[in-house]
């Protein structure tokens, strides 16, 4: 049979059409745009991702054997507030992961309602990403929106909604709402009340390989697909990826290079860091984990090639670069302020360390290994909490790259695997969709089967030495600048 993966990203909706034996078949993509209504806002109308959605799976489809799809299912991106009127219609834009107009209502819940309180009731605190300081942030400014919200949905389910009539989400999206109780997997009665909602207005949580309905009939009819076709809840992007890689079970780590960047850590038992530098969610398996979140990863990159070089050619600019760690140049990758481990949104990029014979080719060079030392902050997080990570998995457009690869792997002093399709949260969405229709009947067991390793990167000794003096001078410049990251706003 066949399985179709929605990965819902930031930039735009990728396609996936896969055997049950894991065999890619198709990929399609459809870009949609995105809205910076003022600085450090971002904005996406749920309209345009319905479209694009539609028109990606017609093409898809094209020439396929539509009889023999039995599922779909979905990867998106996390935290997005997603609103509903009493009649399904969307009341705002929505207000997206890497948005940071919410930084009062953190505070107000980070301190007034207190850390403490919300890692109890939800095993997190408040990021400005986060879904619930969205909401806040609504009722406060926009309170004749507020009041119409009939139902609160994050991007991936708004699409699961539009196919099926169902408001749903799944365990490892709403997570990152700080509304779930993650331990319990269940709505938090005290975050329904913090924040002036009910149950009701939230959707119903399952599982992320279980079935939460059929495609509606003018839906089927629409893209000549079966009425049979059973739509699967889907995990958060991180959580889909982590499927496509194998990260499930326990110990196992995946690093995703998209829009933004990611450490993810699989484990068999719920914990949290004392500190909630990492976030603590469900996982797409029926377990948990744990993961660090940069708002700007392979955005980075993308800033710096596209609006600052004004080039389209990545791969010429990196082959310039002939000296990994012995760059004199550092670079703070937080060019939308940062969550995982500072949670701070008034953070912003920087250039340090540049002399007149700084080349084009250091600047680009501290760019990637900005990232990395990035990652690495996480990482370190993980690795005080006795979690033994000796490798990992790597994902997303960034992973692509050789050299990436080689600095992250030398960066954190572990081998990297390379997965044998670069498909991330597409794949790992149509390998849930094929849980939910029995092909498989685990998520483990489907990542066992699916997923092989073509390629490691091993760090090497000396690399390693070098890089393990430059991220000692890399923790010192958030700190010697974060007071004045406040005061540029």
């Amino acid at each position: 049979m066949l399985y179709i993966g929605i990965d819902l990203g930031t930039s735009a909706v990728r396609l996936l059409l896969m055997e049950g034996d894991g065999t890619v078949k198709n990929i399609v993509s459809r870009e949609y745009p995105l809205y910076f209504p003022q600085p450090g806002w971002s904005e996406q109308d749920p309209a345009d991702w319905y479209a694009k959605t539609m028109e990606g799976l017609e093409e898809l489809l094209c020439g396929a054997d539509k009889s023999r799809v039995a599922g779909i299912s979905f990867g998106g991106q996390m935290h997005g507030l997603v609103i509903l009127d009493n009649t399904d219609a969307v009341i705002r834009p929505a207000i997206l992961w890497n948005d940071g107009r919410a930084a009062e209502e953190c505070d107000y819940l980070n301190h007034t309602i207190g850390k403490e309180r919300l890692s109890e009731y939800t095993a997190n605190i408040a990021f400005a990403g986060f879904t619930a300081p969205k909401l806040l942030w609504v009722r406060r400014n926009e309170p004749e929106n507020f009041a119409r919200i009939a139902k609160i949905m994050l991007p991936k389910d708004y699409l699961a909604y539009r196919l099926t009539g169902v408001h749903c989400t799944d365990v490892s999206d709403a997570s990152g709402m700080l509304l779930l109780d993650v331990k319990n997997r269940c709505w938090s009665e005290e975050m329904c009340e913090i924040c002036h909602i009910c149950a009701e207005q939230l959707p119903e949580i399952f599982e992320s390989y279980a079935c939460v309905g059929t495609v509606l009939p003018e839906i089927a009819r629409k893209l000549g697909i079966p009425e049979t076709v059973k739509v699967a809840a889907g995990a958060g992007d991180n959580a889909a990826a982590a499927v496509a890689t194998g990260t499930v079970g326990d110990a196992r780590c995946n690093i995703s290079l998209g829009t933004s960047g990611t450490i993810f850590i699989s484990s068999a038992k719920f914990g949290v860091d004392r500190n909630n530098a990492l976030h603590s969610f469900c996982d797409a398996n029926g377990a948990y984990h744990l993961m660090g979140c940069m708002l700007s990863a392979a955005s980075c990159n993308k800033w710096w090639m596209d609006e600052i070089l004004g080039t389209d050619d990545y791969v010429k600019e990196q082959e310039k670069i002939t000296k990994p760690g012995e760059n004199h140049v550092f670079y703070l990758p937080y060019l939308m302020g940062e969550r995982s481990p500072h949670n701070d949104p008034d953070a912003r990029a920087v250039f340090i360390g540049m002399t007149m014979d700084t080349s084009r080719e250091e600047m680009t060079q501290a760019v990637l290994e900005g990232v990395a030392f990035a990652l690495r902050d996480s990482f370190e997080i993980a690795k005080s909490l006795g979690i033994p990570v000796t490798r990992t998995g790597i994902c997303g457009g960034g992973a692509r790259s050789p050299l990436w690869r080689t600095i992250i792997a030398n960066v954190l002093n572990i081998p990297v695997d390379i997965p044998g399709t670069e498909e991330g949260p597409a794949l790992g969405g149509a390998m849930l969709a094929a849980v939910a229709c029995g092909e498989y009947e685990s998520v483990e067991a489907a990542a066992e089967h699916i997923v092989k390793i073509t390629g490691t990167v091993e760090p090497e000794p000396a690399l390693a030495d070098k890089y393990e003096q430059k991220y000692a001078q890399f923790v010192r410049i958030y700190p010697a600048c974060r007071k004045l990251f406040a005061d540029l706003k």
